[in-house]
């Protein structure tokens, strides 16, 4: 009921937002409906530990306000024995968002921006991408500047290949109109290759077809395109960064998003043990009533995404460690749980 009742309301709101814009597009129904149904598996997976929360708090609430706790803890039921049906619960909840966050929900946003694009706003699919970080690096010594690509990542445009050597001397500087990945190996084409010579002097020479050799798969520039890492699946990001394991910054935000993905479902056993605690805390049986269980339930939901939105943003900037910043949030409120828990009258 709880789950129901705020997906309900996400999608009120987030349907009115849009609703507007989409009809004057003069959009179909049936097209409107598949693009909000393909957005459901991330509003769930936002919503799910709030929901899990509430429903804790207001389930014991309930059976505390009607002293069934208290006729279980004289027929010698423990509490740990009373919250096993709630773990239970939460565990199975938690790896399911895990399923999400790591192959459905990247496949429906992918699905459902297609719709918005190609069926709500009437546009063509996009043929080519302007990359939004268009520096890459590929070797220690070396940096690729691209500009542009198919949205495959078969062929990409504005090649410039920069080679350093110690000191950040520029040594060679290859240029070419496009690059097209043959299956094995990039060619370049319609290009020149300059040396810069230690005496000052320049040698420059054209080419029509030339072979290069870069670490990089067609893969690497889709994912470079949309540059956002919930349209990746979990082995996507994987395999993405153990291939580019020496790049900076790209690589330290899709780690950190990486492992916020993954830590995320597991907030739902933390949200559950808050539940209990603040349910069930001092007596093991006082009651709460649903007003004060939905606002107990929004301000610990509230604090949480509080903390993990700023521990993700470090991460991101690289204050923090990706995996620090994509647990610190489960660390911090797994602690206020179990702290919790202690104070509980077992």
């Amino acid at each position: 009921m709880c789950f129901t009742g705020l997906m309900t309301i996400y999608l009120v709101i987030d349907f009115f937002e849009k609703v507007r814009r989409f009809l004057s597009y003069d959009a179909s129904l049936i097209d409107v409906l598949a693009y909000f149904a393909l957005k459901t598996p991330a509003i769930s997976f936002q919503i799910a530990p709030l929901a899990i929360l509430m429903a804790t708090l207001l389930t014991l609430g309930l059976l505390s306000r009607s002293h069934e706790i208290t006729a279980m803890r004289s027929c010698g039921i423990s509490l740990p024995w009373i919250a096993s049906p709630f773990l239970t619960l939460a565990v199975g909840v938690a790896l399911i968002l895990l399923w999400f966050s790591s192959t459905i929900i990247p496949l429906a946003v992918n699905k459902a921006e297609d719709i918005r694009v190609t069926k709500i706003e009437k546009r063509p699919p996009a043929v080519t991408l302007t990359i939004q970080q268009p520096w890459i690096r590929v070797g220690p010594q070396t940096l690729l500047n691209v500009t542009s690509g198919a949205v495959g990542g078969t062929l990409i445009g504005g090649v410039r290949l920069f080679q350093f050597e110690r000191g950040f001397r520029l040594v060679d500087l290859t240029e070419a109109e496009e690059a097209r990945y043959g299956g094995e190996e990039w060619i370049l084409y319609r290009g020149r290759h300059r040396r810069f010579l230690p005496d000052g002097s320049v040698s420059v020479v054209e080419f029509d077809r030339q072979p290069i050799a870069l670490p990089l798969i067609p893969e690497d520039f889709t994912s470079r395109f949309g540059s956002e890492s919930e349209n990746m699946t979990i082995r996507d990001i994987r395999s993405y960064t153990a291939r580019l394991s020496h790049e900076g910054a790209q690589l330290s935000r899709l780690l950190t998003d990486y492992h916020g993905r993954i830590a995320f479902p597991f907030v739902t056993i933390i949200m559950v043990l808050i539940g209990i605690a603040m349910s069930l805390r001092r007596s093991g049986v006082r009651g709460r009533s649903m007003a004060i269980g939905i606002g107990q339930a929004l301000a610990v939901g509230f604090c949480y995404w509080t903390a993990h939105s700023i521990a993700i943003a470090l991460g991101r900037g690289g204050a923090l460690a990706p995996m620090m910043a994509g647990w610190t949030a489960n660390i911090l409120f797994l602690s206020f749980a179990l702290y919790l828990m202690f104070k509980v009258r077992y």
